[in-house]
């Protein structure tokens, strides 16, 4: 699970950015094969059914989680989660790739169909947070938005993650940094500015945190889109897929960046 709170506390905007992010994928899905559906993903242990695999699994984990914040139970705990992930794994890639399709439309749908007065009601302690209803479909709209390229990339590599994720996600990108990044004997601080849209941050490596930019030395200047930025942190931002990051350095690389955040 990822992405920590969101700067928006309407629901109404997480649930169409992952609307939006469902039907990108569904429509991608619709035009694959077998030989397709078997092909490698980005990540190279996945092909692109394991991929839709483990988002029809979370879909279907996500849904017992959204039961237990309307009803103000408890959410279910690991043991419930096993036998879900089993099922799928157990399944054909073609089941896998129709069933992943149809358990996300549900998903999605059940939030769509939610009243404000529901909205508001909402309220689930998971993860290590209280979550109500527009910090918990940010963490299914980042698990289910970077997965989603995972697949798109793999068939279009200029493909980038959904720009109305990037632009809602981008302000949990300094929680996530906290979580995520694994700290490097000697790595100096570098800034770090995005373009589309604009930010301005110090990546403090010996953390490893992203804070906002004061002034201060630092070992060099990393200057990228925010969709670049949001897929370094989740590890997906190597060589053949950072077509605008450049760090202008001279005691580190973006080797030594990338290798901050091994992925997610």
């Amino acid at each position: 699970m990822t992405e920590e709170d969101g700067a928006s506390g309407d629901p109404a905007r997480w649930v169409t950015a992952l609307r939006r992010s469902q039907d990108r994928l569904a429509t991608t899905v619709a035009g694959l094969d077998g030989a397709g559906l078997r092909a490698r993903s980005y990540d190279a242990e996945w092909t692109i059914a394991q991929v839709l695999s483990h988002l029809g699994s979370q879909a279907e984990i996500f849904a017992l989680l959204l039961d237990a914040g309307l009803t103000g139970t408890d959410g279910p705990g690991q043991d419930a989660f096993a036998p879900i992930w089993e099922a799928w794994n157990t399944r054909s890639p073609e089941d896998q790739a129709h069933d992943s399709i149809a358990a996300n439309e549900a998903f999605v749908a059940r939030l769509e169909g939610l009243d404000a007065a529901t909205q508001q009601a909402f309220a689930l302690a998971a993860f290590g947070m209280e979550l109500d209803l527009a910090k918990f479909v940010r963490l299914r709209l980042a698990e289910h938005a970077v997965h989603c390229w995972d697949v798109t990339v793999a068939l279009e590599p200029s493909s980038t993650v959904l720009p109305e994720a990037v632009e809602l996600l981008l302000d949990g990108v300094p929680d996530l940094v906290a979580r995520v990044g694994k700290p490097t004997a000697g790595a100096p601080p570098v800034r770090v500015e995005t373009t589309d849209p604009e930010r301005s941050y110090a990546l403090v490596t010996d953390g490893v945190r992203l804070e906002p930019w004061t002034e201060r030395e630092v070992a060099g200047v990393l200057r990228l889109s925010a969709e670049e930025l949001l897929r370094l942190v989740y590890g997906r931002l190597d060589a053949g897929h950072a077509r605008s990051a450049r760090l202008d350095a001279a005691a580190i690389s973006l080797d030594d960046v990338r290798a901050l955040f091994p992925g997610v």
